[in-house]
């Protein structure tokens, strides 16, 4: 394990999107000082981390591998590499993980990962079991999801209601989002056991909200309020606030744009003219970032830390951390013991590779 002691120097950004209207005020530069470990290196491409309950860490692979670092030391060994049909091209491969509440109890996760029928791909979602650190898959949660080289969406979370939360990107294909029939460009709900929820917006669907882009982030705050991130076409990056049945434009419109044939929802916050890729998102529940969103960018190559109102409906600042420093920025996720845990994209293809990438990188505060 590697470990760097430094300060972390950071800019106050402050990008505010209403009713068209940009401002933008750049704050006096301050120093924190933070412990920055490097729990794990040499990775490719880690899309997603989960926590159980025992403090074992599990992420993803691109590639298609599941891996585990216990006690602060990384397995040599996947607990389970997936195999065909699985594949892995573009932006397409092994994605999001979530570990089921009863982890310690059933050694349940729920993965999601991109494979071929044919000369076809799609998206699935399923159930693996765990047992001594090697896994096997038990169940097809949903499946046929459209996927492609291109906006698979990916992310999946275990909402406050016990439910599964899953974004799926257009595949490519922008009209897809707009189709209610279609699980492209969506976020999806169903139950943990695959069935759909009797209270979805639309009877017998896993549609929970459409008009998505390539969404790859889930929170929610402490009022159980669920944040969404999603990239834009050519910048106009989003941080959306999802409500049940809501249609969030794409690709009708984004950013700030009107709309007066459909009922579209504004987001909270949109990047302008600058490119965030906004990737894996979480808020912080304790210490000095209690409250704030933490925003992973790829393109972007920061962590953007975002202060809210009391409501969590209007954004009051944005600091830009890390800007360019590790390099293109996926997942973010914080543990109990108020840990940060962030991951790097570099070796996906359109980052600049550094020694030792891919890493996964724990923040503590002195």
């Amino acid at each position: 394990m590697k470990k760097i002691i430094k300060n972390i120097l950071f800019n106050t950004v402050f990008k505010s999107h209403n009713k068209s209207n940009v401002q933008v005020i750049v704050g006096a530069s301050r120093q924190l000082n933070y412990e920055i470990q490097v729990i794990a290196e040499n990775l490719y491409v880690p899309w997603a981390i989960d926590i159980s309950d025992e403090g074992k860490i599990y992420f993803t692979e691109r590639s298609g591998a599941i891996r585990v670092i216990e006690d602060g030391k990384l397995n040599p060994n996947p607990i389970i590499k997936f195999n065909e049909p699985f594949v892995s091209q573009g932006e397409g491969g092994l994605m999001g993980i979530a570990l089921d509440s009863n982890y310690s109890k059933n050694h349940y996760m729920y993965v999601m990962h991109t494979y071929g029928e044919g000369d076809v791909i799609y998206n699935r979602v399923v159930r693996v079991i765990e047992s001594n650190n090697r896994a096997v898959i038990d169940k097809v949660l949903i499946d046929k999801i459209p996927g492609g080289r291109i906006h698979n969406g990916g992310r999946i979370k275990i909402g406050p209601d016990k439910k599964l939360y899953i974004t799926t990107g257009d595949a490519g294909n922008s009209a897809l989002a707009q189709d209610p029939k279609s699980l492209a460009g969506k976020i999806l709900r169903i139950e943990l056991d695959g069935s759909i929820p009797e209270d979805n917006p639309i009877s017998n669907s896993a549609l929970y909200s459409l008009g998505h882009r390539n969404p790859q982030g889930l929170a929610w705050n402490s009022k159980n309020v669920l944040y969404e991130s999603e990239h834009g076409q050519s910048a106009n990056d989003e941080i959306n606030i999802i409500k049940p049945g809501s249609n969030y434009g794409w690709p009708l419109f984004q950013g700030d744009e009107e709309s007066t044939e459909i009922q579209i929802k504004k987001p909270l916050i949109h990047s302008g003219q600058d490119t965030w890729a906004p990737s894996g998102i979480a808020f912080a529940t304790q210490g000095p970032l209690q409250g704030k969103l933490l925003v992973a960018n790829l393109r972007g190559q920061q962590l953007l830390v975002i202060s809210l109102n009391r409501d969590g409906s209007v954004v009051n600042n944005v600091e830009s951390w890390f800007k360019n420093e590790y390099g293109r920025l996926r997942e973010v996720i914080q543990a109990k013991d108020g840990s940060i845990y962030i991951t790097t994209s570099n070796r996906d293809g359109r980052g600049n590779i550094n020694t030792g990438d891919d890493k996964i990188i724990r923040l503590i505060l002195k």
